[in-house]
């Protein structure tokens, strides 16, 4: 039997098992892309000192709340932090490095566009702080990138891909694929021409068409023309499995490949259900302290996240998340990774979620695997993940 509070005693260091990370939301843009359904928003210029004022403090109000953890990833996501003044990410690093203790390996990641003017300010961003960089290449054909929205073409995300490896400890680069037109020996091509950079990590996304964007207005007026069907997509998503598996990248997650160690340890934090502060327009966090795991989300709209930030908090809302909702977050993200989840926290928060007899049906189509302490997918489950997580909800 469960007593009533068993799952406070699974919440109590959430954080040690699961990582402890701090998001960081840069808002801005050079342009939006059409597939983008990110809080990006493109403006004529932003006062950087004020930007890196309001963040650090938000930090500062963040680590006060969550004193004693070890941080063990920091993580600049956008929009196009690469438009940040390296000095704004030296403020928001150094308001971090006040309020917790870090990790001796501690990764600190920024994500950029690979164009020419953001590569020139690799230097200073490393000089900051940054020890990695993720970079939006997208496409290695000059044409997708076009199609794509990019204002970058191949040269400068090749010109980017090298100077970043010169200039950072690891570097990561994103590709989409199952594109307009593209065919099977197509990715073939491009995505061995991309594993013969010398990259430790590769995230490589089909192409999803999100309502609200560019693309989906397109789709709807049926002038989206070419994209692949099911059987091609699912053709191209074995592909990357093994052209990545051979030269030692493999998935850890489902769109994500890395020689072993060189994994994001930013993503498997929340892979893994851990702790993670979220800042800026639009962030969103869980924290969790005094027996409640809490979720937070920052106004979206800039202008109003820095008003509210300076006023005192930047959040729009916070939330408690009850032991239910937690075990189908954990569910869902666990699931992602080969590692699978741990039952006892699963079961700890939410005795009725995975039935033994839902995994013993997907067991018997060699879709889950199941140990005495973990459930995990299979390879042939990843492809239809979201069904697996349906059928084990209760």
């Amino acid at each position: 039997m469960h007593s009533g509070n068993s799952w406070r005693v699974v919440l109590t260091e959430n954080w040690q098992r699961g990582g402890f990370g701090l998001y960081v939301h840069w808002p801005f843009c050079a342009a939006k892309c059409p597939y983008c359904d990110f809080n990006s928003h493109v403006v004529p210029a932003v006062d950087q000192t004020r930007w890196a004022r309001a963040l650090a403090s938000e930090v500062r109000r963040a680590a006060e709340e969550t004193p004693g953890r070890v941080l063990s990833s920091i993580f600049f996501g956008g929009g196009t932090p690469s438009l940040m003044l390296p000095e704004t990410v030296a403020v928001v690093l150094d308001a971090a490095r006040q309020g917790w203790v870090w990790a001796n390996d501690i990764e600190i990641t920024l994500e950029a566009n690979p164009s020419s003017v953001e590569a020139e300010r690799f230097r200073g961003i490393a000089e900051a702080g940054v020890n990695r960089v993720s970079l939006g290449v997208q496409s290695l054909r000059d044409a997708d990138l076009r199609r794509l929205g990019r204002l970058h073409d191949v040269a400068e995300a090749k010109t980017a891909i090298r100077v970043a490896r010169e200039t950072f400890q690891r570097v990561s680069f994103d590709l989409i694929y199952a594109r307009q037109d593209q065919t099977l020996e197509d990715w073939r091509t491009e995505l061995t021409e991309a594993l013969s950079m010398g990259v430790d990590h590769l995230s490589l996304y089909q192409l999803t068409i999100e309502q609200g964007t560019a693309f989906g207005d397109r789709f709807n007026a049926g002038r989206l023309r070419g994209l692949p069907g099911e059987d091609l997509s699912a053709d191209m998503y074995e592909l990357t499995q093994e052209l990545c598996g051979a030269p030692g990248l493999p998935a850890y997650e489902i769109s994500n490949h890395a020689r072993p160690g060189a994994e994001s340890r930013h993503n498997l934090i929340y892979w893994r259900y851990g702790d993670w502060v979220g800042i800026g327009p639009g962030a969103h966090g869980r924290v969790t302290h005094a027996h409640q795991r809490r979720a937070n989300e920052g106004w979206k709209q800039p202008a109003k996240w820095i008003e509210a930030a300076e006023a005192g908090t930047g959040d729009r809302q916070v939330s408690v998340i009850d032991p239910q909702n937690m075990a189908g977050e954990y569910l869902m993200m666990g699931l992602r990774i080969p590692e699978g989840i741990d039952l006892g926290v699963l079961h700890g928060w939410d005795p009725q979620i995975a039935p033994e007899s839902a995994i013993r049906e997907l067991e018997g189509l060699g879709l889950v695997w199941k140990t005495e302490t973990a459930l995990g997918v299979t390879p042939e489950g990843r492809l239809v993940l979201n069904s697996i997580v349906k059928a084990l909800l209760p």
